[in-house]
């Protein structure tokens, strides 16, 4: 199989940032890449833009890391509860998962991507519980959010 070197102009998931020279199918070059201008052919005249483009990532990449570590601090201010349903002895009706505790975190003033939340399986309890949060490769946190019912607790009949 032909394989082609380029030149990525711009970030590519699970290839490379800008400024990278990357070795890939030359299918995957001339239908994909190339057409949406995501990276060029790799010539002389291009090599000489790799500087400049390095330098462009470094700067997105400082500016990313950055603006990470405010939301951080933003989320880490923030408390949420999420009230549920439930019936006899506190028996929760439905489960809260990953986009409850988006809208929640929304509703609080925080905007931030739903694929960042990481909530290993829904929640089923009331209570205290954590949910991970990966807002750059060098940026997590762990979120405590409260599972509160919204009607009294009634004990369960015997």
């Amino acid at each position: 199989m032909a394989n082609r070197d380029i030149l990525l102009i711009k970030p590519v998931d699970n290839l490379g940032a800008e400024g990278d020279q990357v070795k890939v199918r030359a299918g995957y070059a001339r239908n994909y890449l190339l057409p949406r201008g995501d990276a060029v052919p790799l010539t002389v005249a291009n090599r000489k833009q790799i500087e400049a483009l390095k330098k462009r990532r470094a700067e997105r990449e400082a500016s990313e890391f950055a603006g990470a570590q405010e939301l951080a601090k933003q989320i880490e201010k923030t408390s949420i509860a999420i009230a549920v349903k439930t019936g006899e002895g506190g028996k929760m009706f439905g489960a809260v998962t990953a986009q409850d505790v988006h809208d929640k975190l929304v509703a609080a003033g925080v905007t931030i991507d739903k694929r960042k939340l990481h909530l290993g399986s829904p929640v089923k309890t009331l209570g205290k519980h954590t949910v991970k949060i990966k807002l750059h490769p060098e940026v997590s946190l762990e979120f405590a959010f409260d599972v509160v019912s919204e009607n009294p607790i009634e004990p369960a009949a015997s």
